[in-house]
């Protein structure tokens, strides 16, 4: 069975407007005057809390970040997050009808994603699409995260895969080095906010809009 895995923000969702408004409310809380831009630090917001965090306190502070205080306020970041998850996001055009082919053709998919857990089934339950995935793997689902191997593999493994026909979707580096780690292909989509930059990670495919990814995936791991 083919088994496409696929990452959620910024690949199946655009979550960065929620993702920042959580930040930004951090940022008023500790009393800081920076604010992170919805449109301009969307790549941010792929990258996780932490690195919001950091980029809003490197701006206030004019440098370097104490960690310390990026953890304290992590929770409270995934706190205002999780209160506010589905307010601005929305899922990507097309990504859907895309995961309906490919699960009529036969093939399984799956969600590996570094957004914990519990707060991605609570956003793909919000959205509606929850049940179409046959597995979900998120940053505390394991003791360790994408890039290392494991997510992945128990992906495939919890969807009924089949790891040598396999790849992931996805919208970064990390998705990316993931697919490196596992010796499987990697199909990163171009709309996200990387856009063409996309191929400096040197990707197996790049896909513009997802009525091209069925074919991709055909051309990487061969027709159903």
């Amino acid at each position: 069975m083919r088994t496409v895995i696929f990452d959620l923000d910024g690949t199946l969702a655009d979550t960065s407007g929620d993702l920042i408004a959580a930040a930004n409310r951090c940022f008023e809380d500790m009393g800081a005057s920076v604010r992170l831009d919805p449109a301009a630090d969307a790549a941010i917001a792929f990258r996780g809390g932490r690195a919001m965090l950091r980029a809003g306190l490197a701006r206030a502070e004019g440098g370097g970040v104490d960690e310390a205080i990026v953890d304290r306020w992590y929770p409270t970041l995934l706190d205002a997050y999780g209160a506010a998850i589905d307010v601005h996001t929305i899922l990507y055009p097309g990504a859907m009808d895309a995961v309906e082919a490919l699960r009529d053709g036969g093939a399984a998919v799956a969600i590996c994603t570094n957004k914990p857990e519990a707060l991605a089934e609570t956003l793909l339950s919000r959205l509606g699409v929850r049940d179409r995935f046959a597995a979900l793997i998120g940053a505390d689902t394991l003791p360790v995260r994408k890039p290392d191997p494991a997510p992945y593999r128990a992906a495939v493994e919890r969807a009924g895969g089949h790891f040598d026909r396999s790849l992931i979707v996805g919208d970064t580096e990390t998705d990316r080095a993931t697919a490196r780690a596992v010796g499987r292909p990697c199909i990163l989509v171009g709309f996200g906010p990387e856009g063409a930059d996309v191929a400096r990670h040197d990707p197996e495919a790049i896909i513009g809009h997802y009525d091209e990814l069925g074919g991709t995936v055909d051309r990487l791991l061969g027709a159903a």
